[in-house]
């Protein structure tokens, strides 16, 4: 026996061993150098967060003092009005006319002087009485504006702070407002409203964020214009109805920013992620970022700076990387010291090896070869087969629309019939009368006849036109399509039954309107059944309102077709769409029309949903693809 017999038991026994010694090294060195990678990053990360950390603490303190001398300018004024003896006479006497002149032009300088965007003072029950803007469109002169926190929670000898935006000038600002009273009796509420625009402003040419937010998270300054009256995390049932009953915010969506917390420091310091796309601020906003809160004073609202950690990431990142890969390198050594001791040995192995697998191979290969052939025999059968398949149930699909199409003729057809009796009798009438006209030889009424018999034959000619055109056998191919042109079509086609309701169609489609990607004929056939569907609903109702609504959202058309009529049962909604499925009386419809439509919407990369509009009635909704320049 040779000396290669006799080692290829050996080698054969050891090759397992030794891979799997390998891949537990390799996963060794792979983990260790992962753990020395995370531990040098968040040593380098956490040592690079407390020094910002001081830093952020420091800018906490410029804007809160900033803050607090912005306002406490002002915060006097409210009991300065109160030691006016002119303003308490007012209060006592409201109706005084004379008292309210003297009153509105002193407020109106004092507003003037101090640099305030409004003074004004209301009465016990919470109206305004007196206003520095008594003279223009927006006065405060009159408004009940009780509902504010200002006057509700308005003590003597304090001053109450509220931010919001006005309701009649629908400008943001400060409030500061104080009880006036005369001796133990309160007359009523003086208010100061100050604008914090140029504070803001401020904001905007330092290098990081900063925000101002409520007690419900809500922004209300901030040196990102973008984040103005957005909220912090999404507000709670509770919270919005607070905001509501004091109409804090007129009405603004206040939708979240998009700060998500990725950790937690401590109660006033966390590190977070600001959304991206904030290009109307003097700096980025996306990435990690730090960000250090303080509570302000006399109010439950916070102040918050927010510092980029993109760098710091970025070093602990390098420096994770560079610990990480030192392990490797040490590990990389190690490895190729034992692999040059093992590779002599394993020379001998290969040699043999090699020359085993030369003579393997040629046996292999010709082995392999005839199961290949044989293989692609059978995928070219496979193929075949799926084709024809295809293709059948295509021819299926394609006559089934058909089908679909003459169900939809055969119900038009007694109002079609109709739609050209009238025409025909009219042209009968008039041809009549033309030659007895004629005959007397008064050809003006002939020629006017003959006039009338022109707009008759156009309308026949254009109903027989638009039949044939729907009737016609569609390849399916989607194209270019305007969907208000295929809507007056579908419309024409049904206009007597519309007009026999009667049924009031309301239109809401914009003027420019990006055409969509369809099959215009199958189109119409979808718009016809969703609309004859609605008029189905309202018949015999004693309101019959169509309502059309289309608009465009991204890359896709939105088509709504509503109806005034008694709606789909709750428990229906979801079987509409199924083939056979009416709720019409026996023998009349398949049930075929709206399992049609939706394939023929879904085979375009479109949908049909159905839904009951809140006020009664269902709504149709056609998602179509918009037209890309492609076929």
């Amino acid at each position: 026996m040779s000396e290669a017999s006799l080692s290829e038991p050996l080698t054969v026994a050891r090759t397992p061993r030794r891979w799997w010694r390998g891949a537990c090294l390799a996963l060794a060195a792979m983990a260790t150098a992962v753990g020395v990678g995370w531990v040098t990053y968040t040593v380098g990360f956490n040592a690079a967060v407390d020094g910002i950390r001081g830093n952020a603490v420091h800018r906490l303190d410029l804007y809160g003092a900033s803050i607090e001398r912005e306002i406490n300018k002002f915060a006097d004024y409210p009991y300065v009005m109160g030691f006016d003896a002119t303003v308490r006479a007012l209060l006592i006497d409201p109706e005084n006319d004379h008292l309210k002149d003297l009153v509105n032009t002193y407020f109106q300088k004092l507003n003037s002087r101090i640099g305030t965007l409004d003074v004004y003072l209301l009465n016990r029950d919470g109206r305004v009485i007196a206003s520095s803007n008594f003279d223009q469109p927006t006065s405060f002169v009159g408004r009940d504006l009780s509902y504010r926190p200002y006057y509700r929670n308005a003590r003597v000898d304090r001053v109450e702070r509220f931010f919001g935006i006005g309701t009649t000038d629908k400008l943001p600002g400060y409030f500061l407002a104080t009880a006036l009273h005369e001796g133990a009796n309160v007359l009523g509420v003086g208010v100061v409203k100050v604008s914090l625009d140029q504070l803001e402003k401020s904001w905007a040419s330092v290098e990081s964020p900063a925000i101002l937010s409520d007690e419900h998270g809500v922004v209300m300054l901030s040196s990102v214009p973008g984040w103005k009256f957005g909220a912090l995390a999404p507000l709670s049932p509770e919270a919005r109805r607070q905001i509501v009953a004091a109409q804090q915010f007129n009405d603004r969506d206040l939708a979240p920013i998009g700060v998500t917390v990725l950790k937690r420091l401590d109660g006033q310091t966390q590190i977070v992620r600001l959304p991206e796309g904030q290009t109307d601020s003097a700096f980025s906003t996306g990435g990690l970022y730090l960000a250090e809160s303080r509570a302000m004073a006399e109010t439950p609202w916070q102040l918050t700076v927010y510092t980029n950690l993109g760098e710091a990431n970025d070093m602990a990142g390098l420096q994770a990387a560079l610990g990480g890969l030192a392990t490797l390198a040490v590990f990389g050594l190690w490895a190729t010291w034992r692999q040059q001791r093992r590779h002599r040995r394993e020379q001998i192995a290969a040699q043999i090896a090699l020359q085993q697998a030369h003579d393997n191979l040629e046996g292999l290969v010709a082995e392999r070869t005839s199961e290949l052939s044989q293989s692609n025999e059978r995928l070219k059968l496979e193929v075949g087969e799926r084709l024809r398949a295809e293709a059948t149930l295509r021819e299926a699909q394609t006559g089934l629309v058909q089908a679909g199409k003459l169900a939809v003729i055969g119900q038009l057809s007694a109002g079609i019939a109709h739609e050209l009796n009238q025409p025909l009798a009219a042209l009968g009438t008039l041809a009549g009368n033309a030659v007895k006209f004629l005959e007397r030889g008064d050809t003006a009424t002939v020629q006017t006849n003959l006039q009338r018999i022109q707009p008759l034959v156009d309308r026949m000619g254009r109903l027989t036109g638009e039949l044939k055109t729907f009737a016609r056998k569609s390849s399916g191919e989607p194209q270019r399509a305007e969907l208000p042109r295929m809507l007056d079509d579908a419309l024409f086609l049904i206009s007597h039954r519309i007009a026999r309701g009667p049924v009031s169609v309301e239109r809401d489609i914009p003027a420019r309107l990006p055409a969509v990607r369809c099959d215009p004929n199958r189109m119409e056939q979808v718009l016809l059944n969703v609309i004859g569907n609605a008029l189905d609903a309202m018949e015999g109702q004693t309101r019959q309102v169509l309502s059309l609504t289309a608009r465009a959202e991204g890359d896709r058309l939105l088509f709504e077709v509503a109806d005034s009529g008694p709606g789909i049962a709750d428990d229906k909604i979801d079987a509409i769409f199924e083939p056979f499925y009416t709720t019409k009386a026996p023998g009349v419809g398949l049930g075929l029309g709206l399992a049609i439509s939706a394939g023929i919407l879904r085979d375009i990369g479109g949908q049909l949903t159905a839904r009951n509009a809140a006020g009664g009635g269902a709504v149709f909704t056609m998602v179509l693809p918009i037209w890309n320049g492609e076929s």
